[in-house]
């Protein structure tokens, strides 16, 4: 089964896009835009790996961290706590 695709503009370092032209041109890359496809997949299964494992030891430590757990980390850390309130 096929993904559909859309076409959308990003802005990278010139010696970033060099470095993938180089890359395809040597056969390391498909295309400039099929290394941009692998480099998302691999972000986002990272992203998604990183939220599975903070799942798994939250529930371990016993859940979800509380409203007042979350303020004291926010305090620890010097969060503003209005940035992290559409978060709870």
């Amino acid at each position: 089964m096929s993904m559909a695709t859309k076409k959308i503009t990003i802005t990278l370092p010139e010696q970033q896009v060099e470095l993938i032209r180089d890359l395809v041109s040597l056969g390391q890359a498909n295309s400039i835009s099929g290394f941009v496809q692998d480099a998302v997949n691999v972000a986002l299964r990272e992203i998604d790996g990183w939220g599975l494992e903070l799942a798994r030891a939250l529930e371990a430590t016993g859940g979800p961290l509380t409203h007042a757990e979350i303020e004291w980390a926010n305090e620890i850390l010097g969060i503003d706590p209005a940035r992290t309130a559409a978060a709870l």
